[in-house]
C-alpha cells in the first residue's frame, strides 16, 4: 500500500511540473526580461511552506550571479519593509494569490516604483493581479491524499522558480570560473578546481636538460619526490619525460652503464600534457584513462610550467 501511495505522489507532482510546460508563454518573457534588467537585488518572498520554495529559490539565484535574498512578509510589516530599495525587484510565491502578508507589502513595493514579479496558482488573485508579470503555477491537485498539503504546488512553484534562475544564468553569460568564485568549498568546490590551484611550480618542478646525464636526473627525481623529472630545452620547453617506470625499463636494457647515458636519450617524448586552466577533474580523468599517475602542465609555448601529480589530488579529497 505505502509503495503505491508514493508511487502516486511521485506521478501527481511530476504532472504538475510536466503541465508548466505550455505556460512558458509571453508572462515568462516578462518576468525574465524584468529579472535580468534588475540592477539591485531579487527580493524573494512567502509565507508558510510557500516560504520555504522562497528560501531555496533566492540560495539559487544567488548562487548563480544574480544578488538575492529572502524577506519574510510578516517581518517586513513589522519593520523590514526597509530592505527593498530602488533597483530591486520583489518575486513574490503565494499559491492562492491572497496571502494577507503578501497582499500588505504592495502598497509599498508600488511607492517605491519596484517591479513585482508573482508565481500564484490563481491568475484573478489579487496578487496575480498587482503583479508587473504573473506566472501561472497551478495544478490539478496536491499530492497529499488529504488534499490539504501542500505537495504538488511547492513542486511546481520551485520547478518554475528554477527555470527563471536558469534562464537568467544563462543570459548572464554567467561561466564555470564564476560558479567556482561562489562556491569556493565543499564538494562543488572541489569540483570546480583548476589544475593551476593544485599543481607543483617553480622550484617543486624538477627539470633537465637533455644533455644531462641519467645519474643527474635520478638525483633530481630524488630531490623533487615527485617520481619523474621533466626533459627541458630552450626556454623550458618540454621535449620529454622521465618517470619511475621508464628508470625501470632503460636499467634493464642498459644495465651497469645507464647512469653515464643522458636524458636525452632515455626520456619517453611527448608526454601526456595539460593547460593550467583546466579542471582537477579533466586531469584526474586523463591520468586514470592513461593509466599514468601525473601529468605535465604546459603554457601554449610548450613550456612547462607545472607538474600535477595524483598524490596533489587525493589531498584535496577530490579521489
Amino acid at each position: 500500500m505505502s509503495h503505491e501511495t508514493a508511487l502516486k505522489v511521485l506521478e501527481i507532482e511530476a504532472h504538475a511540473i510536466l503541465g508548466l510546460r505550455e505556460r512558458l508563454d509571453a508572462s515568462f518573457d516578462r518576468a525574465l526580461a524584468a529579472l535580468h534588467a534588475c540592477r539591485g537585488r531579487v527580493v524573494v518572498t512567502g509565507m508558510g511552506k510557500s516560504g520555504l520554495i522562497g528560501q531555496k529559490l533566492s540560495a539559487t539565484f544567488a548562487s548563480t550571479g544574480t544578488p538575492s535574498l529572502f524577506l519574510h512578509p510578516a517581518e517586513a510589516i513589522h519593520g523590514d519593509l526597509g530592505r527593498i530599495v530602488k533597483g530591486d525587484l520583489v518575486l513574490a510565491i503565494s499559491y492562492s494569490g491572497d496571502t494577507a502578508e503578501l497582499l500588505a507589502l504592495v502598497p509599498a513595493i508600488k511607492r517605491l516604483g519596484v517591479p513585482l514579479v508573482a508565481l500564484t496558482g490563481n491568475a484573478r488573485s489579487a496578487l496575480a493581479g498587482a503583479a508587473d508579470a504573473h506566472l501561472d503555477v497551478s495544478i490539478r491537485e496536491e499530492a497529499c491524499p488529504l488534499g490539504l498539503a501542500p505537495t504538488a504546488s511547492t513542486t511546481a512553484a520551485l520547478a518554475m522558480g528554477d527555470a527563471l534562475a536558469m534562464c537568467l544564468l544563462e543570459q548572464r553569460g554567467f561561466t564555470v570560473d564564476d560558479f567556482a568564485v561562489l562556491h569556493p568549498g565543499g564538494r562543488i568546490g572541489k569540483k570546480l578546481l583548476r589544475v593551476e590551484d593544485v599543481m607543483h611550480t617553480g622550484d617543486e618542478i624538477p627539470r633537465v636538460r637533455p644533455e644531462a646525464r641519467m645519474l643527474d636526473a635520478l638525483a633530481e627525481m630524488s630531490r623533487k619526490r615527485l617520481g619523474l623529472t621533466t626533459v627541458v630545452g630552450e626556454g623550458d620547453r618540454l621535449l620529454g619525460i622521465i618517470s619511475d617506470g621508464d628508470l625501470r625499463r632503460q636499467m634493464e636494457k642498459h644495465g651497469s652503464t645507464l647512469p653515464e647515458r643522458s636524458a636525452g636519450e632515455c626520456m619517453t617524448p611527448d608526454p601526456v600534457r595539460i593547460g593550467r586552466r583546466e579542471l582537477a577533474t579533466r586531469a584526474l580523468n586523463l591520468m586514470e584513462t592513461r593509466k599514468i599517475t601525473a601529468l605535465l602542465v604546459v603554457d601554449a609555448r610548450g613550456a612547462v610550467e607545472g607538474v600535477l601529480h595524483l598524490h596533489d589530488l587525493w589531498e584535496t579529497e577530490m579521489i
